[in-house]
């Protein structure tokens, strides 16, 4: 693949290397021409493209993607943009939302296993006919299955950097100036792809729930043949909202404090940055977070994971428990990770990173609360001339 100068273009070039995941898995850097058009206004955009640009179905979707809080450039193969289908509408839809279809389908994907290791080690429980003759599963069958489904999600949504989750999303706003405008589309895309899946979830194991509930029941623990937490999480009835909101905090603040230093190419000592072997990281990270700081609290560290899913729960007949259960917990796994996961990303900027973040600026960047229009002019200045937006 080659740029707009006939320079060649290799696929480690699309994503830079300070972000959670390929800060925005676009071109390391901007053309001299790209970084003029950047900073026109978008009805000079079209007047001042080349030729060549102008076939590129991308070259017109700029504007629109801009409006969506995207970068302007969509991260396609040089070839595929210049392709002849990449002029059909449904293509033009795609290449406007590439990055939040991302992020739908790897939340998709990731509550998909995870909420299906859920039930099917529930609702298999002493079941006779399973190996061993004790049910098809037991707990750590449960942290086998979200750590896949976060693998294989980050796979799914590679050119959208794969954040998977509002908090990481905005731990990334804050410290690797990933451009705030972005988060509400993601956030969406992420709220939905959770959502959407434990309603096929729902689905696929309607019949086992009617039979492990009895038909039309559906309730929510402590009740003994509580099916409800196959969706989203709940509490053990001995924590306190203190232990609850720490248990979640914690998980979270590891979360992000691994990420950052999985994805740190300048702290890789003697041995290489995990690269391509990222989403193995992340399938470890998350199975070591369940297994050991998962059981009180169901280790959710992620609104998407958690609302989206109670809320198709509420959506299909488990009644206002799904809130008020564990005396209203529902609002733990929503806030906690944001909080937990700026507190690791901070953590780990202050003891080990050594590049460009807010921690690494006069007075660990607090000076910036007390200007922030100027703090805010200044990032948006420095993200056109890096190309991000």
């Amino acid at each position: 693949m080659t740029d707009a100068r006939g320079h060649e273009i290799s696929s480690e070039d699309w994503s830079s290397k300070d972000s959670h995941m390929d800060k925005d898995n676009h071109r390391t850097g901007p053309t001299d021409h790209e970084q003029h058009i950047a900073a026109l206004p978008p009805s000079e955009v079209q007047q001042t493209t080349t030729s060549l640009d102008s076939q590129k179905t991308s070259s017109h979707l700029q504007n629109t993607r801009s409006k969506l809080g995207l970068h302007p450039t969509a991260p396609i193969v040089e070839e595929h943009d210049y392709a002849g289908h990449s002029d059909l509408w449904w293509p033009k839809v795609r290449l406007s939302l590439k990055e939040p279809f991302a992020e739908f389908w790897g939340v998709f994907c990731m509550v998909m296993f995870g909420d299906g290791a859920v039930a099917q080690v529930l609702l298999s429980t002493d079941q006779r006919t399973a190996p061993g003759g004790d049910g098809f599963g037991d707990y750590q069958s449960i942290n086998w299955g979200w750590g896949l489904g976060v693998m294989l999600g980050i796979y799914i949504a590679g050119d959208s950097g794969a954040y998977l989750n509002p908090a990481l999303t905005f731990t990334n706003c804050v410290l690797r100036k990933l451009p705030w405008r972005r988060f509400p589309v993601y956030f969406i895309a992420q709220f939905l792809g959770g959502f959407l899946a434990a309603g096929v979830i729902y689905i696929n194991y309607i019949n086992g729930i009617n039979d492990f509930e009895g038909y039309g029941n559906r309730t929510v623990p402590p009740s003994k043949t509580a099916t409800a937490g196959i969706f989203c999480t709940y509490p053990q009835d001995f924590e306190t909202k203190a232990g609850m909101f720490l248990s979640e905090f914690i998980a979270s603040a590891i979360l992000m404090f691994v990420i950052f230093a999985l994805k740190d190419d300048s702290n890789k000592g003697q041995f290489s940055a995990s690269g391509a072997w990222f989403p193995l990281g992340l399938f470890f990270l998350i199975f070591g977070i369940g297994a050991c700081f998962g059981w009180q609290t169901g280790y959710a560290i992620n609104l998407a994971r958690d609302f989206g899913p109670r809320l198709m729960s509420y959506a299909v007949g488990y009644g206002h428990e799904v809130w008020s259960a564990g005396g209203y917990y529902f609002w733990i796994p929503m806030v906690a990770p944001f909080l937990g996961t700026l507190f690791g990303g901070i953590l780990y900027d202050i003891f080990i990173y050594t590049g460009p973040s807010p921690i690494n600026t006069p007075y660990f960047g607090l000076g910036d609360l007390f200007r922030p229009k100027n703090a805010i002019q200044d990032r948006v200045e420095t993200q056109k001339t890096q190309g991000i937006v």
